[in-house]
């Protein structure tokens, strides 16, 4: 751990239940994680039914002191949550249709990873033991950022030659004329 970062193990936890269509066999979804966990590949921690919860892998949490007010969002949801991202996987031949791609207490960076829409984010609720390490840490590096309103540069748009283009470049005529009017000109010339 450094000043600027800090970084924990956690495991997660892949529950597999049937799919609720005809076109997905399996529907995948994070359930919860586990704080300080050791290495882990799939391996099958119960098994109700059909529905089978994997400790699917390990991944490393780091934090940084930069994205303080990100974790704070995190902290606040209700209950405080950390995010999981799972991705399809990439070999056709895997045993598993995801992998988990990812860990993080970011709710800014989760929202970063929805917006691609390949990947699944689970918001998984977070064990009292991350929380108060999050917190923690949060609270060493927080500082509150004092909003400062952006002022408009004081340009004068009054200079603004209405239907001209650069003044750099030489035309003979306005610059909206259409192109076939355009052609015509050229052809004149």
């Amino acid at each position: 751990m450094t000043e600027k970062t800090a970084q924990l193990p956690i495991g997660v936890v892949v529950r597999r239940q049937p799919g609720v269509t005809r076109w997905e066999k399996w529907a995948w979804r994070a359930v919860a994680v586990l704080p300080g966990a050791g290495p882990a590949d799939w391996r099958e921690l119960r098994r109700e039914g059909e529905a089978v919860e994997y400790h699917a892998a390990t991944c490393t949490l780091e934090v940084h002191r930069a994205d303080t007010e990100a974790y704070l969002v995190a902290l606040s949801t209700e209950p405080p949550s950390v995010y999981v991202v799972l991705r399809a996987s990439e070999d056709p031949d895997a045993e598993h249709d995801v992998e988990v791609f990812a860990v993080t207490a970011s709710a800014f960076e989760a929202q970063d990873y929805l917006d691609t829409s390949e990947d699944i984010v689970e918001a998984v609720p977070m064990p009292p033991s991350l929380i108060a390490w999050l917190s923690d840490f949060v609270g060493r590096h927080h500082k509150e950022e004092k909003f400062v309103k952006r002022r408009r540069d004081r340009v004068d748009t009054e200079l603004v030659e209405d239907g001209r283009g650069d003044a750099r470049v030489r035309q003979e005529a306005d610059v909206y004329r259409s192109p076939a009017g355009r052609r015509k000109q050229e052809k004149l010339h």
